[in-house]
């Protein structure tokens, strides 16, 4: 049997049999672990982070330390002399003591030249100062402020009066920190009621600081009010 060409060709088949039965395994396995593989869901490697919206409250003890952490920071004004908080026209500012102690008690002698014709009155009164660097036809301020820029125009001041009378002297002052900038001082002459107005507009233009117009009626001042110039470009009006 082994001398048939039958037996030679029965065995070259089975063993092109054999390996195509192990090649059809290999390619089967390696087909299913690539299926394996290629059907896992992806893994979200993205950072997770959970948002607690109905967290507990810090203890008391983590609030007490975050407060003092809070008021650590101290305050630092923006000139070096010893400074306080003046309320005038219900706004706050830093104004050095001294002046403002020689601001209330005292009138410049430049600005006290004339002796009065007409007596003060229990009905003199003048009102509360708004700042502008502008006025309408009524004398009144448009958009009144009183913190401006540093630089070169006109701030007018604004105010009513009353009771006043022909005759009487009165006076104004500007101080830049306390110091007697500008002024003037006349006879007055404009009625007993209505609207007036005061306006400065210095030559070498307005400094960082703050400003003070005193209103003065016979030697007594009437009406006060501050207002501050920084060296950043804020809202001024103009």
């Amino acid at each position: 049997m082994k001398r048939s060409p039958y037996f030679f060709m029965r065995l070259q088949a089975e063993k092109r049999l054999q390996t195509y039965s192990f090649a059809s395994l290999g390619l089967l396995a390696a087909a299913t672990l690539f299926a394996f593989y290629a059907l896992q869901p992806t893994t979200d490697t993205t950072p997770l982070v959970a948002v607690l919206t109905n967290a507990k409250p810090v203890s008391e003890e983590v609030a007490a330390l975050a407060a003092q952490e809070r008021t650590a920071v101290e305050f630092i004004p923006e000139t070096a002399v010893t400074s306080q908080i003046v309320s005038t026209n219900n706004q706050l500012f830093l104004t050095d003591p001294d002046a403002l102690v020689q601001a209330t008690l005292e009138l410049p002698e430049q600005f006290n030249r004339f002796e009065p014709k007409a007596e003060l009155n229990e009905a003199t009164t003048l009102g509360d100062i708004s700042f502008s660097t502008k006025i309408d036809n009524a004398y009144e301020a448009v958009d009144p402020t009183s913190i401006f820029a540093v630089g070169s125009y006109t701030v007018y001041a604004t105010f009513s009066y009353d009771g006043m009378a022909d005759g009487m002297v009165w006076s104004w002052v500007w101080r830049h920190d306390g110091e007697v900038v500008d002024g003037g001082n006349e006879y007055w002459e404009y009625g007993a009621d209505g609207p007036g107005y005061i306006f400065y507009n210095p030559e070498d233009g307005f400094r960082a600081g703050e400003y003070t117009l005193e209103v003065w009626v016979n030697g007594e001042q009437l009406t006060r009010s501050n207002l501050r110039m920084t060296g950043s470009a804020l809202s001024s009006g103009n």
